[in-house]
């Protein structure tokens, strides 16, 4: 006779599951964290060479790229394209910031 192994629980399932999802998110923040460095250094270089903080051209091209990445993962293209216009909207805001620090600095030297 054999012994089958008793498949886990649905409570075990379940926190295995959440586990995975703690750290996903985990990574999540820690790539948002790392996106959001390099936007910063953007939006620095951006003020300092007087370039607009928003490059419509540029988002309209990650958006389709994302839209595109999304259908290949599929992941709704909507609900990524959403999520990258957060983002976009909240990296423009930063080069706003950044920006007017930077004219109020050099007005006031």
């Amino acid at each position: 006779m054999t012994n089958t192994p008793t498949p886990p629980s649905p409570m075990e399932t379940l926190q295995k599951l959440r586990h995975s999802i703690d750290n996903i998110d985990a990574a999540l923040v820690a790539i948002l964290a790392e996106r959001f460095r390099c936007t910063q250094a953007i939006g620095e270089l951006k003020s300092l060479h007087k370039i607009p903080p928003a490059d419509p051209k540029r988002e309209a091209q990650q958006i389709a790229r994302l839209r595109r990445l999304a259908t290949e993962a599929n992941l709704d293209p909507d609900f990524a394209e959403k999520f990258l216009n957060f983002i976009i909207c909240e990296v423009i805001r930063y080069h706003k910031i950044i920006a007017n620090s930077s004219e109020s600095s050099s007005e006031s030297s």
